[in-house]
């Protein structure tokens, strides 16, 4: 076990470009003790239990430092996304597109309303927090976190007004469009990645496709069985004078739309290995079919009304389960790429839903008992901030075993420009590391 001291100083080396964004000396002080307590010892991780174990005589400063003080976060946020890209980035990490849910109590906290909990598999009264995180081999880094606002509290003016909601974020957005607006902003910080994942929460929205694919970026998403898909091979044909009846006014496909589960039933299903588990490989059944999306824009076609043309092409997926549960996916990964290719990519998605139950079990991402939109997401990127320096002691103690270790991040803190360019995902990814470090073995 390790003494409190070493791990509280390489938290302070870490930690120097952090505070260096923080500017007001107070700041700089509390945002140390607040991740500590986040990462010390002990099952809340809420202000008043962290403030007793750090040794505090009140828990007031802490409290002023993450709910109520007058200071931007975008900068601390800023240098999460440039600490994650220097531990993880590169054209074989990819970039999870998620939500994670926190159950909530009541009816005051920000955002909280009966919805749909994906870790609970059913609706309860909760929070919504759409989540990016960026990953390589088994090694995820969460770098946003960001409130999904129903639409019971969009229309609630006083709700928003107490809550303290900024006047930006007070329309209704589902979580596909707060999940492009984070990408966004995860671009312009020039994070590397090679493609964005996702499930069929965000992938069943053809605008939400389109947005990835008008970004130039490569994407494997999953989708309804039910998602309509033409041929590849379908083409347009023009309206024909003469005949009988009404004549058609536009082109039309020479091919109708079929469900992806329909489209994929015949094909060749093979069974594909994509890593290696603790007990053996991991594998499925896969099928794959170059499709064209049926999401272009909607017309009457063969005398049926809102049906959707031909869009963009794309790979259909299909994954038999040895449950005999089946999955379908779309992605838009090259005409070329192999079907472990494909399989490696969708399979990638997993690591986010490690990376959830760890912010929440060992940092206390659930844990905060304030009730304002600038409490709620300060304490969200300071849970993301402390898992980030959980991810570089794991990753330095796999460097102390090679023959020329890479500087820490502490040491040499990342920088890269917006232009860079994103390769292709490569199925032979980073291989496994060693588990994420627990907060027993780090502070005790």
């Amino acid at each position: 076990m390790e003494r409190e001291a070493d791990w509280r100083l390489e938290l302070d080396r870490f930690l120097e470009p952090f505070l260096a964004r923080l500017g007001h000396r107070a700041r700089r002080t509390m945002c140390p003790l607040y991740i500590a307590g986040l990462i010390g010892p002990g099952n809340r991780k809420s202000i008043q239990p962290m403030a007793a174990r750090l040794g505090l005589r009140s828990h007031d400063a802490l409290h002023h430092f993450v709910a109520a003080g007058h200071w931007d976060a975008g900068p601390l946020g800023a240098e999460l996304l440039a600490q994650a890209d220097w531990l993880v980035g590169g054209p074989d990490a990819v970039l999870i597109v998620d939500d994670t849910a926190l159950p909530k109590k009541g009816t005051a906290s920000v955002g909280v309303a009966p919805q749909y909990a994906s870790m609970l598999g059913k609706n309860a009264n909760c929070q919504t927090l759409v989540s990016l995180t960026l990953a390589a081999g088994e090694v995820p880094v969460p770098i946003a976190l960001r409130l999904f606002l129903p639409e019971s509290w969009t229309t609630d003016i006083p709700r928003l007004d107490k809550a303290g909601v900024p006047p930006g974020r007070r329309h209704f957005q589902s979580k596909p469009e707060i999940a492009l607006e984070e990408i966004d902003r995860v671009l312009a910080a020039g994070v590397r990645f090679g493609v964005v994942l996702t499930d069929a929460g965000y992938g069943a929205s053809a605008s939400f496709r389109q947005g990835l694919s008008e970004r130039k970026l490569l994407w494997a998403v999953g989708v309804p069985r039910i998602l309509k898909v033409y041929p590849v091979d379908v083409a347009m044909v023009a309206p024909q004078p003469g005949g009988r009846g009404r004549p058609r006014l536009r082109a039309e496909p020479d091919q109708t739309s079929q469900p992806a589960e329909t489209v994929l039933a015949p094909a060749a299903w093979q069974e594909v290995s994509w890593r290696s588990g603790t007990k053996g490989p991991l594998s499925a059944r896969f099928a794959a079919l170059r499709v064209r999306v049926a999401d272009g824009p909607a017309q009457q076609i063969g005398g049926r009304p809102a049906q959707h043309l031909p869009g963009e092409e794309a790979w259909v997926v299909g994954e038999l389960r040895a449950s005999g549960e089946r999955k379908y996916y779309l992605s838009n990964l090259p005409a070329d790429a192999d079907l472990r290719t494909l399989a490696a990519a969708i399979k990638a998605r997993w690591s986010c839903e490690q990376a959830h139950q760890q912010l929440k079990e060992e940092l206390g991402l659930d844990h905060f008992e304030g009730r304002s939109w600038t409490g709620l997401h300060r304490h969200a990127l300071l849970t993301m901030i402390a898992f980030a320096f959980l991810q570089h002691r794991r990753l330095a103690q796999v460097r102390r075993g090679k023959k020329n270790p890479q500087p820490t991040p502490s040491a040499e803190p990342a920088r890269h420009s917006a232009g860079h360019r994103r390769g292709p995902f490569a199925a032979t990814s980073a291989g496994p590391v060693s588990p994420l470090p627990t907060m027993d073995q780090i502070a005790t």
